[in-house]
């Protein structure tokens, strides 16, 4: 949250490469300081480098919008969020046959894995970040964050608010609603990680080439809120899969379309810093999603995260609804 916007801006300046490769470094040192925490303190100390590191995602995505023609960019980001979900499958599967050796060894893993990543990315990775030589100092001052812009932030808050609190309360719902095991809750998430995978990499592309970006974000935003709403009211097995289904196929339409949208309306010059600070809101998004989904869960109703997180998600659509429509004649 904190260094998503920081590390875009130094992108900017230095570019993609370097501060890519430097955050493979830091997640590296991150990961072997954790394994070796023997105090509370560096336990914090290994995440809080970790979680900086990690925020070179938002310079991930400005190396793939750099590359990418615009019609292009929101399959692009899409392969890139698949890559992330398939990451975060495996990962888990190989933490813990590596915890079989221990309860530290699954971070020395992670951090070999990030090192040997960052040494391929040091022989492999180009550069992308573009020529802005012949822009001038003072355009290269002015905000890269424009109204527009601003109002796409606010929309990854409240689209990633609403899945971090059904994340984060599903399970213990599912265990009062339906009898959830740690097993069938495992099942349940896989099924919306590969449906997420599944339309980041493969349908995202023919999706963008039918409808555009601007209306796929709206139709994947929709469909976030109809399948939170849904959830809400879901008392049968059936229900609760075309809840969680709608719920998937829209996040994984609307996340790649915002993304593509911020990057194609952002000066060129500025483009690290504006997808860094839709990355931020949307981490303050995830921070805060299971604070308040838990307390709306204890206080309001076990059903009442969904609930209001698929209203939330409503009042979004109708934010972006005439953005997407004028944005980009108006950047223009």
């Amino acid at each position: 949250m904190v260094f998503a916007q920081i590390l875009g801006r130094i992108s900017d300046k230095v570019g993609r490469k370097p501060v890519i490769v430097f955050s493979l470094i830091g997640t590296a040192v991150g990961s072997f300081v954790t394994g070796a925490a023997g105090a509370l303190w560096v336990l914090f100390l290994g995440r809080i480098l970790d979680g900086a590191s990690g925020a070179s995602v938002a310079v991930a995505q400005g190396a793939v919008a750099d590359i990418a023609p615009p019609e292009q960019r929101a399959r692009l980001m899409g392969m890139l969020g698949a890559a992330f979900g398939v990451g975060f499958v495996v990962g888990p599967a190989l933490g813990g046959l590596a915890a079989l050796g221990g309860p530290h060894v699954p971070f020395y893993l992670a951090g070999s894995i990030a090192a040997i990543n960052a040494v391929a990315a040091m022989i492999r990775l180009p550069e992308t970040k573009p020529d802005t030589s012949h822009i001038t100092e003072k355009s290269q001052r002015v905000t890269a964050l424009s109204p527009a812009l601003k109002r796409f932030a606010l929309v990854g808050f409240l689209s990633m608010l609403g899945f971090a609190g059904f994340e984060a309360t599903f399970s213990i719902w599912g265990q009062k609603q339906f009898e959830f095991t740690e097993g069938s809750a495992s099942i349940v998430f896989v099924f919306v990680g590969v449906t997420l995978v599944a339309v980041q990499g493969g349908l995202i592309g023919p999706l963008t080439e039918k409808l555009g970006s601007r209306k796929l974000l709206r139709v994947g935003l929709s469909l976030v809120a109809v399948g939170l709403l849904l959830l809400g009211f879901t008392t049968t097995w059936p229900m609760l899969f075309v809840a969680l289904f709608l719920l998937s196929l829209g996040q994984g339409m609307s996340g790649p379309s915002g993304s593509a949208l911020v990057a194609e309306l952002a000066p060129v010059e500025r483009r690290g810093e504006a997808i860094g600070y839709q990355q931020s809101t949307a981490a303050f998004g995830r921070v805060a999603g299971p604070v308040a989904a838990g307390a709306l869960f204890d206080h309001v109703g076990i059903s009442a995260p969904f609930l209001v997180s698929g209203i939330l998600i409503v009042f979004a659509v109708g934010s972006v609804w005439s953005i997407t429509r004028t944005a980009v004649t108006a950047a223009n």
